[in-house]
C-alpha cells in the first residue's frame, strides 16, 4: 500500500444570516480565545514538514503528544480556562478511523478533525462483555478448582488468605492490567507490539508463543481425560464404582454409603483410583519416562474432538469465539453452583468446610506460603501468556471525544475514564472469587468422603492437581443419588474450563503471528489457524501414551512455570525501565483520560520486579520434588525439565543479538536504536483537519 503524504485543508465558512449584533456583543468575550485557537491550529497545520517527512507525531495545543500514532484527544488541561473545553459529540477510534465534530455556536471557531486510515481495519469484538467473558474465561481455568483448594488447605486454611490477597494486590492485578493497556493502546500482539515499546526485546514475544504452543501439549490432554470420563458417564452404573472390571486388581476396595461391613485400609484402592490411573491413562503399562509405551487410541480420539471444538471456536477470530466464551464461561459458574448445594447437604460437609478455612497463623512464618501464593496468583491472572494483549488489542481505543477550542461545553462525563481499571479489577476479582468457591465445592465433599470412610480429612485430600478430580471428586459424585447427573455436568464443567483457556491460549499465538506478518497471513487466517492445531494435536501425542501423564507432570513443573515468570519479568522492566513509565502513563492518560495514580506507578516500577524475582529466586532455591504415584522423577528428568524451559526464553537473548547484528551504524547508535520505540504505522493515514465557523 503506498504512503500518502498528510493533506491538511483549512476552510472558514461564514453564517450570513446570523445576527450582526450578536456577533459585536461576542466578539470582545472571545477574541483571546479565537487567538488561542489560531495558534494551536497553526501547530496542527504543519503543512511544509508533515508534506515532505510524513507524520511521526501529532502534537495538540497541550503540549501532549501521541506516542503510537494515532490522534486522540487529551482530557482538559488544569490550565484551560472556561474558554476551551472537551466536545461531549466527539468521537475517536483506533486505526480503523474516526472522525470527530461539533456544532459551531454564534462566531465561535469549532474544530473538526476526520481521520481516514489506509490499513485494513482491525477486528474488534462485538460486545464489550465478549471481551469481559473471554478474559474471565481464560483466567479462571482448572487450576482455580483444583490447585487453589489443594494449595490453601496446605499452607494455612484460611491464615493463606492474607499473603494471596496481598500477592494478588501488589503484584498480579497491576500486572494484569499493564498488559490490558499496553494491548488497547499499541492494538498489537505480544510481537509486534515490542517495536513500540523496546525494539531490543522483541524476543519476548517469540519467546510467548513457544511457552504457549507448549501449554497447548499438555493442558489439552487434560479435557481429553475428562471427555473420556463424560462419555463414560452414560451409564446407569458409573465404572468407577465397582471393583468387577476388567482393570481392576485384587486391592480393589468397593467403599459405597450402603457398605457399612467394609473396612478401610491405608493399602485399599477405591474402583475410582483404578479407573483413572489403570483404564484411563494405563500408567500401568509404562514403567516411566524412559519408556512411555504406545500411543491410547481412545485418548488420541477425544483429543481429536477436543482440537475440532477449538479450532471451529476460534478460525473466524474474536467474533466467533467471542460468542462461544458466552457458553463456555458461564456455564462451569451454574454447575458449581449446584455441586455447592449438594456438597453442603452430604453428611461430614461441615468437616471439609472447617479443615479448608480453619487458620494456622503459624504457617505464615514460612516461606513457603508466600511462594506458593505468588505462584498461585500470578498463574491464575495469567500475565505473560500475551492472551491479554491479543483480547485488549480488539478493543476500541476509548477516547470518547476531541479536544475542541472555544466551545462552552460541560466536560465529557467519565464513565469511561476508568473503563480499563475496571475491566482488570472486575475480571481479577471474580477470578480470586471463583478460586474461594471451588474450595468450598472441593471440601465439602472431602468432608463427606472423609466421614463415610471414617478418616481424616487430610487422609483423603492427600491427593493434588487432577488425581482431586478424577480420583477423590469422581468417587465422591458416584456416591451421591443421581450420580449420572452429577457425573455428567460435573465432567462437562471440566471440558468448559479448559475450552476457553484454550481459545485464549492459542488466539494470543495467532494474534502474535498475524500481526507479525500481515502481508502472508492476514487473508489466510483459517488455515494458519488449522497448521497450529495440528501442530499442536502432533505435540500433544507423547502425552497420550502410557506414561502420558508423567509427560504432563514434567511440561507442569518445567515447561512453562519458570519461562514465563522469567518472560514477564523482562516485560515489566522493558516497559517500566526502558519505554519509561512517564511515558506508559500518559499513553493512559491519552487513552482513557486519566493519570493513573501513584499505587500504580510503584508497583510497576519496583514492586511487580520484586514480585517477580521473589518466585524466581524461590523456584531456583527450593526446586520442587516431582512425583506421580509411585513415580519418583530420576534426575535426569529435572535436566529434560530445564532444558525445555531454557528453549523457549533462550529467544530473549538471541534476538537480542541478531538485532544488534543487523542494525546499521556504530556499536552506540545500535544500542540507542535498541531502546528507543518504532513509529507506528501512521504514515499509512490521512488526515484532514478543518476549520469551520
Amino acid at each position: 500500500m503506498e504512503t500518502k503524504d498528510m493533506m491538511l485543508t483549512s476552510m472558514l465558512t461564514m453564517d450570513k444570516g446570523e445576527n450582526e449584533g450578536e456577533r459585536e456583543k461576542g466578539k470582545e468575550e472571545v477574541g483571546r480565545e479565537e487567538e488561542g485557537t489560531q495558534q494551536e491550529n497553526g501547530k496542527l497545520m504543519l503543512a511544509d514538514g508533515l508534506a515532505e517527512k510524513g507524520p511521526k507525531s501529532l502534537t495538540y495545543g497541550s503540549g501532549q503528544q501521541v506516542s503510537n500514532g494515532f490522534p486522540t484527544s487529551t482530557p482538559q488541561s488544569p490550565r484551560e480556562g472556561p474558554g476551551s473545553a472537551a466536545c461531549s459529540g466527539g468521537t475517536a477510534s483506533g486505526p480503523g478511523g474516526s472522525s470527530g465534530s461539533s456544532v459551531p455556536l454564534g462566531g465561535l471557531r469549532t474544530l473538526v478533525v476526520q481521520q481516514t486510515s489506509l490499513e485494513r481495519p482491525r477486528e474488534t469484538w462485538s460486545k464489550k462483555m465478549d471481551f469481559l467473558l473471554s478474559v474471565i474465561g481464560y483466567a479462571v481455568d482448572l487450576g482455580n478448582v483444583w490447585r487453589f483448594p489443594y494449595i490453601c488447605y496446605q499452607n494455612g486454611g484460611g491464615a493463606f488468605l492474607l499473603p494471596y490477597l496481598l500477592m494478588a494486590v501488589f503484584g498480579g492485578v497491576p500486572l494484569f492490567y499493564m498488559e490490558l493497556a499496553l494491548g488497547q493502546f499499541h492494538r498489537s500482539g505480544c510481537i509486534s507490539i515490542w517495536k513500540h515499546i523496546c525494539p531490543i526485546f522483541k524476543g519476548i514475544g517469540f519467546a510467548i508463543c513457544i511457552i504457549a504452543l507448549y501449554i497447548a501439549f499438555y493442558y489439552n490432554t487434560i479435557m481429553a481425560w475428562a471427555l473420556y470420563y463424560l462419555l463414560s458417564s452414560f451409564r446407569q452404573t458409573l465404572p468407577w464404582t465397582t471393583c468387577t472390571n476388567s482393570w481392576n486388581t485384587a486391592n480393589c476396595n468397593r467403599y459405597m454409603s450402603t457398605d457399612h461391613n467394609v473396612s478401610w485400609s491405608n493399602s485399599s484402592t477405591s474402583p475410582a483410583e483404578e479407573f483413572y490411573t489403570r483404564q484411563v491413562l494405563q500408567v500401568h503399562l509404562s514403567p516411566g519416562l524412559h519408556q512411555l509405551g504406545s500411543v491410547s487410541w481412545q485418548l488420541a480420539l477425544c483429543l481429536l474432538f477436543i482440537f475440532t471444538i477449538v479450532y471451529f471456536s476460534i478460525w473466524k477470530g474474536v467474533k466467533t469465539s467471542g460468542k462461544v466464551v458466552w457458553v463456555t464461561a458461564t456455564f462451569p459458574y451454574l454447575v458449581l453452583l449446584v455441586l455447592l448445594v449438594r456438597g453442603a447437604t452430604l453428611p461430614g460437609a461441615w468437616r471439609g468446610v472447617v479443615f479448608y478455612l480453619k487458620p494456622d497463623w503459624e504457617k505464615l512464618l514460612s516461606t513457603t506460603v508466600w511462594i506458593d501464593a505468588a505462584a498461585q496468583i500470578f498463574f491464575s491472572l495469567g500475565p505473560g501468556f500475551g492472551v491479554l494483549l491479543a483480547f485488549a488489542s480488539y478493543n476500541p481505543f476509548h477516547n470518547n471525544c476531541y479536544k475542541c477550542s472555544l466551545l462552552l461545553c460541560p466536560p465529557p462525563t467519565p464513565n469511561l475514564s476508568f473503563l480499563h481499571l475496571r475491566d482488570a479489577l472486575v475480571t481479577s476479582s471474580v477470578n480470586c472469587l471463583t478460586s474461594f468457591l471451588s474450595g468450598f465445592v472441593i471440601f465439602t465433599v472431602l468432608g463427606y468422603m472423609a466421614e463415610m470412610r471414617q478418616q481424616d480429612v487430610d487422609a483423603v485430600a492427600k491427593d493434588a492437581g487432577p488425581s482431586l478430580l478424577f480420583i477423590i471428586y469422581a468417587e465422591a459424585i458416584a456416591n451421591m443419588p443421581a450420580a449420572t447427573f452429577f457425573a455428567i455436568i460435573f465432567f462437562l464443567m471440566i471440558i468448559m474450563l479448559g475450552l476457553d483457556s484454550t481459545f485464549a491460549g492459542l488466539e494470543g499465538v495467532i494474534t502474535a503471528m498475524l500481526d507479525e506478518f500481515p502481508h502472508v497471513l492476514a487473508k489466510r487466517r483459517e488455515w494458519f489457524v488449522f497448521g497450529l492445531v495440528c501442530v499442536c494435536y502432533l505435540g500433544a501425542l507423547s502425552t497420550l501414551t502410557y506414561g502420558g501423564a508423567f509427560v504432563v507432570k514434567l511440561f507442569e513443573e518445567y515447561a512453562t512455570g519458570p519461562a514465563v515468570i522469567t518472560v514477564v519479568l523482562l516485560e515489566v522492566i522493558a516497559v517500566s525501565w526502558f519505554y519509561g513509565t512517564n511515558r506508559f502513563c500518559n499513553d493512559i492518560q491519552l487513552m482513557l483520560g486519566f493519570y493513573p495514580g501513584w499505587f500504580w506507578r510503584v508497583c510497576w516500577v519496583a514492586i511487580c520486579p520484586c514480585f517477580l524475582l521473589f518466585i524466581i529466586i524461590s523456584f531456583l532455591a527450593f526446586p520442587p520434588e516431582v512425583r506421580l504415584f509411585n513415580y519418583h522423577y530420576p534426575p535426569w528428568t529435572t535436566v529434560l525439565g530445564y532444558c525445555i524451559g531454557v528453549s523457549s526464553f533462550i529467544c530473549v537473548p538471541a534476538y537480542m543479538v541478531y538485532y544488534l547484528l543487523n542494525a546499521k551504524g556504530t556499536f552506540k547508535q545500535r544500542l540507542l536504536k535498541s531502546v528507543t520505540p518504532e513509529p507506528s504505522g501512521d504514515q499509512h493515514r490521512d488526515y484532514i483537519v478543518t476549520n469551520a465557523v
